[in-house]
């Protein structure tokens, strides 16, 4: 789970998980691992609340802990929560999210404020917008919540298919996007998303420099037996 801060994503995440939920750090991070789980048809979910984040360029250790989350750690879905009543505010991490992954899942929280203050959500216009599938919520009253955990399995399963936005930028830097992609494909295959991945570098982003780093030699070590995998941040 992605979004700003007060989006109701903390609420939302605690009306999923109920007790069923640890924290922690994560590893080399004072930044708080929240991760919870429940029940849905059957089967168990772990939903992870990353930090709420502005944005995703590692301008803070709670960005670089997203962005790294959901980068290199790539989880099944992505639920991107954002503020009914401040979508054009909100929507600029949610377009940051879909340059990363195509298993998003944007849910439309604080849908009882947006009521009060006469604010309505085409859904459907919003998800072919998008390209992705869009729930709305009212996570104080539980209003939404079996639709959301109905598509997050749906789309965990494979059953939905997306076709997140992208924005074309002017063509002289989508020469240099063109340009660097197949060096990175050479690289990481499809394990990251060489597009945004161009972008990140082509924008200077040394701390993402630094983690591609630090995964080349992670995986190395991997592949030669040297260190076990851990994916999972230490817990309290």
């Amino acid at each position: 789970m992605a979004g700003n801060p007060n989006t109701g994503k903390s609420t939302l995440f605690n009306a999923l998980t109920g007790l069923r939920q640890h924290t922690g750090n994560w590893p080399g991070k004072t930044v708080l691992h929240a991760e919870g789980t429940y029940l849905h048809n059957g089967e168990t979910y772990t939903l992870i609340d990353l930090p709420g984040t502005y944005s995703l360029y590692s301008n803070s250790a709670d960005e670089e802990v997203a962005r790294d989350h959901i980068v290199f750690d790539q989880p099944d879905v992505t639920v991107v929560v954002l503020d009914a009543t401040a979508l054009e505010r909100n929507l600029n991490l949610a377009l940051q999210v879909l340059e990363m992954s195509e298993r998003v899942v944007v849910c439309v929280n604080l849908m009882d404020e947006a009521k009060r203050k006469g604010i309505q959500i085409n859904e459907r216009k919003l998800s072919d917008r998008l390209g992705v599938p869009v729930v709305k919520t009212s996570a104080r009253d539980g209003v939404g919540l079996e639709e959301l955990k109905q598509v997050i399995s749906r789309m965990a399963g494979g059953k939905i298919a997306t076709h997140p936005y992208r924005i074309r930028y002017e063509e002289e830097l989508e020469a240099k996007i063109a340009e660097l992609e197949p060096d990175i494909r050479k690289i990481f295959g499809n394990r990251l998303p060489a597009r945004w991945v161009a972008l990140r570098l082509l924008d200077g982003d040394t701390s993402l420099v630094e983690a591609l780093k630090e995964r080349i030699g992670k995986e190395g070590a991997e592949n030669d037996g040297t260190v076990n995998r851990s994916p999972y941040p230490v817990e309290a």
